[in-house]
C-alpha cells in the first residue's frame, strides 16, 4: 500500500533489499522559504505542531493534524522532534495552505521524488 497523500512520505519510493523487505528512500525536506502569505504564530502553552496544524489547515483535509510534518520541516531552523514541547512565546512559521497546495503535495514534486 502507498502511503497517504499528505503523508511525508508519499515522496519517497520503495525499494526493495536483499531479503525482500520493502524500504522506503530518503525523502526531500520541505524547506523555508520567506513568503507573504506565510504566518508567524506565537506559541502559547500547550501548543503542538499537531494542533498547530490541526488549526490552521482545517478544511484542506479530513486529517489536517497529519500535515505536522510540513510544518515541522517548514521552520527557518527546522524542528526534527515533533514531541518536543515548542516553547511557549517563541515563534512558528506556518506555510499558508495555498503554500501547501501549490509546493508541498505537487503531484510533479511526487512524481519527481518517486519517479
Amino acid at each position: 500500500m502507498p502511503p497517504n497523500v499528505y503523508s511525508r512520505h508519499s515522496f519517497s519510493a520503495a525499494v526493495e533489499d536483499s531479503v525482500g523487505r520493502l524500504l522506503l528512500t530518503r525523502r526531500e525536506a520541505i524547506r523555508f522559504e520567506r513568503r507573504d502569505d506565510n504566518r508567524n504564530h506565537l506559541v502559547n502553552d500547550g501548543d503542538t505542531v499537531f494542533n498547530l496544524a490541526a488549526r490552521y489547515f482545517a478544511g484542506y483535509t479530513d486529517r489536517p493534524a497529519g500535515l505536522w510534518w510540513v510544518i515541522t520541516d517548514f521552520q527557518p531552523t527546522p524542528i526534527h522532534d515533533p514531541t518536543i514541547k515548542l516553547t511557549a512565546g517563541s515563534i512558528v512559521v506556518i506555510p499558508s495552505v495555498g503554500f501547501v497546495i501549490e509546493v508541498v503535495l505537487d503531484e510533479g514534486r511526487v512524481e519527481e521524488a518517486t519517479g
